[in-house]
């Protein structure tokens, strides 16, 4: 999530169908998100990496999407968003980091 509140009509299928038919708690996740990621220093690039790594190690495809979607929007560097992917391997395995390397690229190979 970026810091700025997420228009629904960019939100991929299921998570738009959710924030149109409960709207008040889209609106309070998106603020949520938007607090959390005002709370400290990380800023820009990091910040996204970071949230990368995040989405990659809980093993979801759509948040990771949803990362690369939005660093490449913020023009991030697609070696820095695959580097992501490598620094994986020690922490969450060679299978699962290959995994999270192939929905990467599903959006970097698209540029």
């Amino acid at each position: 999530m970026s810091d700025t509140v997420q228009d629904t009509d960019e939100l991929p299928s299921t998570a738009g169908e959710l924030a149109d038919e409960f709207p008040e708690v889209w609106d309070e996740y998106a603020e949520l998100g938007k607090a959390c990621s005002q709370a400290g220093p990380i800023e820009g690039e990091e910040k996204r990496l970071v949230k990368l790594a995040l989405a990659a190690g809980s093993g979801s495809e759509g948040a990771v999407h949803s990362h690369v979607r939005q660093a490449l929007e913020e023009g991030v560097d697609p070696e820095a968003l695959r580097h992501v992917a490598l620094l994986a391997v020690p922490t969450i395995g060679f299978p699962k980091a290959v995994a999270v390397l192939t929905w990467i690229d599903d959006l970097v190979d698209t540029e």
